[in-house]
């Protein structure tokens, strides 16, 4: 893992380069920070990435959320995919693609926004006071969905120079306090931050490092898509732009919402490399599941990317999905 000025340099070589623009399921390692009460807060002590090849202490995950009325041939009621944003590789995003031209138009920024990516940054450490009254599981080295308002924070805590060592440093780390409170119909984690003082790992949470190893934070992020699933995502956001089903037949071997049964009769997956490959399991950690904060925890602002001034709208009207998508094909 780099040093805490690498970490600084790298962030700043990030920032110059213009970064940082449905039921849950999950395990018991995953701590549901966003369930404490308002007004409470929980102390966590974050450590670093079982891959010493990152210089973070975390990984960033890019998903999208694509928004169906209901199944075919099931259920009429809305339901949300949740995909890999192919850009979180270094690959060319098939929804990005198509979303990035719409900031331009006032008429499909809404729209746009809707599909944007949404980040969240896969922690792991210790819970060290907790409010919440839940069981906690036999490993106490637990993962943390983090939310872009509270990853800032931890950014800009680094980048500070009164921080003079790594907050992961086994000696000489810094506990991290997450706080709650309400900002209108949303929680706001604007008032966490990390401990004034530094405190050593006792020797609990060493022999906890010793015995249960820490998790390599990538092995939890989804799989890569290849090709088929790359096509399976660009079919299914046009899909929802038009308010069409989700289909099951078409898409269950793919992506398809928590709870939805795959019919015998889906397409199968034909090339190799069209296999959904099982995610890694790092040992003795479970297998690596979906971990997203619930929806209505999401942040109030969505990130969208910067665009060039857009001309006036013509007509106040809001496009239906038939304008939006005849819009999109006639400037392609």
């Amino acid at each position: 893992m780099a040093s805490l000025a690498e970490i600084r340099a790298k962030l700043q070589s990030l920032e110059s380069k213009g970064s940082n623009q449905p039921s849950q399921q999950s395990d018991n390692a995953i701590y549901p920070h966003w369930n404490i009460d308002e007004g409470t807060s929980a102390t966590l002590r974050f450590l670093p990435d079982g891959d010493t090849t990152n210089d973070f202490f975390w990984v960033e995950r890019q998903m999208i959320r694509l928004t169906f009325p209901g199944v075919k041939g099931g259920d009429m009621k809305p339901v949300t995919v949740q995909v890999p944003c192919a850009e979180m590789y270094g690959d060319s995003c098939p929804v990005l693609t198509e979303v990035r031209p719409w900031f331009k138009d006032p008429s499909l920024e809404d729209m746009g926004r809707k599909y944007w990516k949404k980040r969240s940054y896969i922690f792991q450490g210790f819970v060290t006071e907790n409010p919440l009254n839940e069981q906690a599981p036999e490993n106490p080295i637990r993962r943390f969905v983090i939310s872009p308002q509270i990853f800032n924070i931890i950014k800009s805590a680094l980048m500070d120079p009164d921080m003079e060592n790594l907050p992961v440093d086994y000696v000489n780390g810094t506990d991290f306090r997450v706080t709650k409170t309400t900002k209108g119909q949303y929680a706001d984690y604007s008032t966490s931050k990390y401990a004034r003082k530094e405190r050593a790992l006792d020797e609990a949470e060493l022999a906890a490092i010793d015995a249960n190893s820490l998790y390599t934070l990538k092995d939890f992020l989804p799989k890569r898509p290849d090709q088929a699933h790359l096509q399976a995502i660009a079919e299914m956001f046009e899909a929802s732009v038009n308010g069409d089903l989700y289909d099951p037949e078409r898409w269950g071997n793919f992506y398809k919402p928590y709870g939805i049964e795959v019919p015998s009769t889906a397409v199968q997956a034909t090339s190799e490399s069209a296999q959904v490959a099982p995610a890694p399991t790092p040992a003795p950690a479970p297998a690596p599941v979906a971990e997203t904060a619930p929806v209505a925890q999401a942040e109030p602002v969505v990130e969208a990317p910067v665009v060039e001034p857009a001309a006036p709208a013509s007509s106040s009207e809001k496009p239906s999905a038939d304008d939006i998508l005849n819009m999109i094909r006639a400037r392609n």
